[in-house]
């Protein structure tokens, strides 16, 4: 592949702040991306922010289908230098993947199964994880290269700092795993940040409940995260104090407890146990 930093040049491409666009080069973490995503000859991949197609064409490389997203036009060019042999295994769609439907990527797709990969401007990290994790047709992983302060949410463990609400909902929908740490010097241009990839692999181990009231105990115990579970319970959803402490008691949970030190089969537990009542 010719020389990324050159393509660019030679197109005289600008970085656009407002996109967030951060460039990886180097080939061999490239690589090492696609592997971590357990991609196969089979699959079928999205990609979010197809950028100068450095990662695009190691994604092609192995699957069978890569259907990437682009919002910057300017790019149009470069994806075509760089992408130059794989006509028949990428279709680049120059779209903001935020003002994608469901409707529109489900009739993309083809009613296939698929896997997204992506590495994320930070600023649309979240809504665009959660965003294919709760959508209808799911994908079967989310492999994305992110912040990695934000990795660490995404994948912390009950009684840490980092533990909250957006690791819980995460952890509603499949197990996360940081895949390895990448420094910022590996970015084009630097952040001010260094990076993680982060591995989702949906499971649907919680299929089968009422998700969106687990979710709503969750951001109750999680609203003001110096309170005992009892008083955010009670402000959150309304339930009186002796209802809330009973529900905690009867689970074998510390009425002084705070959000942060259950873990997501226990608000499993006390979301059934508070319905029930």
């Amino acid at each position: 592949m010719s020389d990324v930093k050159k393509v660019l040049s030679d197109h005289n491409f600008r970085f656009n702040k407002q996109f967030g666009q951060n460039f990886i080069t180097d080939t061999n973490l490239l690589q090492a991306m696609v592997r971590d995503s357990g991609i196969t000859a089979d699959d079928v991949v999205v990609e979010i922010g197809a950028g100068a197609g450095t990662l695009t064409r190691e994604i092609a490389a192995v699957a069978d289908r890569t259907y990437a997203f682009e919002i910057d036009r300017n790019l149009i060019p470069v994806l075509s230098e760089t992408l130059k042999g794989y006509d028949d295994k990428v279709e680049v769609i120059f779209k903001d993947i935020q003002k994608v439907s469901d409707e529109e990527l489900d009739g993309i797709l083809g009613g296939r199964n698929y896997k997204v990969v992506a590495n994320l401007p930070y600023y649309i990290t979240t809504p665009i994880i959660m965003r294919f994790l709760e959508r209808k047709r799911k994908p079967s992983s989310v492999t994305v290269m992110i912040q990695k302060e934000v990795g660490e949410r995404l994948t912390s463990q009950a009684n840490s700092a980092e533990y909250g609400v957006i690791t819980l909902a995460i952890a509603l929908e499949g197990k996360a795993k940081i895949m390895r740490e990448v420094p910022r010097r590996m970015f084009t241009p630097q952040p001010k940040v260094d990076s993680c990839i982060v591995r989702i692999d949906l499971d649907g181990t919680y299929s089968h409940i009422d998700k969106d009231a687990v979710k709503k105990v969750i951001k109750s115990a999680f609203a003001m995260r110096r309170k005992t579970l009892v008083n955010n319970l009670v402000n959150g959803l309304g339930i009186d104090r002796t209802s809330a402490e009973a529900a905690l008691s009867s689970l074998g949970i510390d009425i002084r407890a705070r959000g942060e030190t259950l873990t997501l089969d226990d608000f499993v537990r006390l979301s059934e146990k508070i319905q029930s009542k």
